[in-house]
């Protein structure tokens, strides 16, 4: 009996899942937990043209990530990135954490679905642009004391490249896992009492995503 169960059991699971067919017009609903891992280097930070010969960090943070997806046919789609607003510490090498700053990274991607035939597997691959908007920049309490102010970081504007995967639960549902790296520069610029600071950050991060998905 027992070895008639776990015969059973291991029959249930190479079953092939229910598939989703993709059929040009299909939307594609994505939701999970995205979190944004920075590839970061920097200049050296500048106080009034002195080089100060240290550099800045940038730190990892998670947050719900929502994505839409367009079929134009059974290949091709156009994706959507848009996220609840990312928070990152940004630290002085050898110093600590400076202060903080918000950010919100919507991408367009075009995405080339590979065709693996009667298959619940979906990979694809992504190609597009990235537009990150950074915002409620401050320093902590500890810097504003020293006399650090006025910090801003500009806009960044770059390519994204993504690697992902739909795995179908049934007909509507499935579970989705990707990567994806982003170019994002910024100058973020600052005073130190009356003097003018800058440092140039180059972001570059990892963004990885599990997520549901739902057909429509």
């Amino acid at each position: 009996m027992k070895l008639s169960k776990l015969a059973l059991a291991a029959t249930l699971t190479l079953l092939p899942l229910s598939t989703m067919a993709i059929e040009t017009g299909d939307w594609l609903l994505r939701g999970g937990i995205t979190s944004v891992n920075p590839n970061d280097s920097s200049s050296n930070v500048f106080v009034a043209g002195a080089d100060l010969g240290v550099g800045v960090s940038v730190d990892n943070n998670a947050q719900l990530g929502l994505n839409l997806a367009y079929f134009l046919d059974s290949n091709w789609a156009v994706e959507l990135l848009a996220a609840t607003p990312f928070s990152h510490d940004i630290s002085l090498d050898t110093v600590g954490t400076l202060g903080k700053t918000k950010h919100l990274p919507p991408t367009l991607s075009a995405l080339y679905y590979f065709d693996l035939g009667n298959s619940n597997l979906h990979p694809y691959i992504g190609l597009g642009v990235n537009y990150t908007v950074f915002f409620d920049e401050n320093f902590n309490s500890a810097n504003k004391t020293a006399g650090f102010s006025a910090l801003d970081l500009d806009n960044s504007f770059g390519l994204a490249t993504q690697l992902g995967i739909d795995i179908d639960i049934d007909e509507k549902w499935a579970f989705n896992a990707s990567v994806r790296w982003l170019d994002i520069d910024t100058e973020a610029t600052f005073k130190l009492g009356t003097d003018a600071g800058k440092v140039e950050v180059y972001i570059d991060p990892y963004v990885y995503t599990l997520s549901l998905a739902y057909r429509f």
